[in-house]
C-alpha cells in the first residue's frame, strides 16, 4: 500500500497551524529540507508518513520524578 500524499494546507491542518499561518509553516519546512516531500509536476506533496515522522521526533515525553518529603524546620 502506497503511504497517501498531502497537500500544504492539509499538513498544516494536520499540524495545527492552519488558524495562524495557513500554508506558511508547512512551506516554511518544505523550503528548509526539514521535511520528507514528493515533486508531482509543479506540485509539492508531503506524506503523510513524513509528517507523523516529523510529529514523532518532536514529541517530548513528561518528566516523572519522585518528590522528597520537605524537610521539618526546628
Amino acid at each position: 500500500m502506497t503511504d497517501r500524499l498531502l497537500t500544504a494546507a492539509q499538513v498544516a491542518e494536520r499540524l495545527g497551524t492552519w488558524e495562524t499561518s495557513g500554508e506558511r509553516f508547512p512551506r516554511r519546512l518544505i523550503a528548509e529540507r526539514r521535511i520528507a516531500f514528493v515533486k508531482v509536476g509543479h506540485h509539492v506533496r508531503i506524506p503523510a508518513s513524513a509528517v507523523d515522522a516529523f510529529i514523532a521526533e518532536r514529541t517530548v515525553q513528561p518528566v516523572t520524578t519522585r518528590r522528597r518529603p520537605l524537610r521539618k524546620v526546628a
